[in-house]
């Protein structure tokens, strides 16, 4: 589904573009199908967890600091691939691979929250809203960003606690957040692509945006399971860190960032999913 969602994008980049006004929408849904399944009951918070929100939202920054000074939108490609949270998917694999999803979810409760509060006040200062103060671009972002990251929380358990039969519905539906995002894929691939071809295309810029895109993958998969052996579970933090939801970070690089460091968090839907094949053949739960 992977090439096949990113083939599609690309080839029906004119139509497919068309329509990213729905990309919320799609991150909206599959955030709720998600959390309709997370009882607040199961929720532990645990140390592992702040030291990877630490890492998440400071490094986010730290990267493009560092990174600005080679090309201001390297280090913005970068700080998305770190800012960005936890993907829905994330559960799954962890899972397969052994690790706690208990440990996960909870993590994906907390890093969506974090960064619903962070990257407004983020972007307000590097992205495309410098222009207006900070106070204005803070609540257009947060405006924009906290309806699509935390009202799906709200909505679930909402309907969790008042709607408890509509609960177990959404509960037992398989397979839609799969294809919603593949969806999600296909229009934000498309996007790209429609950017790419209108603007002259740096290949230079481009080669710098996946090279450090494949840096960051692997050192936050590495660094979030060296940060899990304290606790034995190195499969649960490093998918916590590692594994992102891309879709949101090409949205939010697209919308509030130059729409060229969008690049970088696409390439990383390569890097994180040739990761999570190799984790998983090694492991044997499926054949690859």
């Amino acid at each position: 589904m992977l090439p096949l969602a990113m083939l599609t994008g690309g080839i029906a980049y004119p139509l497919v573009s068309r329509l990213v006004f729905i990309t919320p929408v799609l991150i909206f849904l599959m955030l709720l199908l998600t959390f309709s399944k997370l009882s607040p009951r199961e929720i532990k918070i645990q140390r592992e967890h702040s030291w990877l929100l630490g890492i998440q939202v400071t490094g986010s920054i730290l990267v493009y600091w560092l990174l600005q000074y080679i090309h201001p939108v390297v280090g913005q490609g970068a700080m998305v691939c770190v800012l960005a949270p936890t993907a829905t998917a994330a559960a799954v694999i962890t899972g397969l691979l052994g690790g706690s999803v208990a440990f996960l979810t909870s993590y994906l409760l907390l890093c969506n929250i974090a960064v619903a509060i962070a990257a407004p006040v983020i972007f307000s200062f590097i992205g495309v809203h410098q222009e207006i103060p900070f106070g204005e671009s803070f609540l257009l972002i947060c405006s924009q960003v906290a309806p699509v990251l935390l009202f799906p929380l709200l909505m679930a358990w909402v309907i969790r606690f008042l709607f408890p039969k509509v609960q177990v519905k959404l509960v037992q539906i398989r397979g839609v957040s799969f294809y919603l995002w593949a969806m999600g894929l296909t229009i934000v691939t498309g996007s790209t692509v429609k950017f790419l071809l209108e603007e002259e295309l740096d290949y230079k810029m481009v080669s710098a945006l996946a090279i450090v895109s494949l840096f960051i993958c692997a050192g936050q998969f590495l660094l979030g399971r060296k940060i899990g052996w304290q606790t034995n579970d190195p499969v649960s933090a490093g998918q916590g860190l590692g594994q992102k939801n891309t879709i949101l970070a090409i949205w939010m690089a697209q919308v509030y960032l130059n729409p060229l460091s969008s690049i970088a968090p696409a390439a990383y839907v390569l890097w994180q999913n040739s990761i999570n094949s190799y984790q998983l053949w090694k492991k044997g739960k499926v054949k690859i």
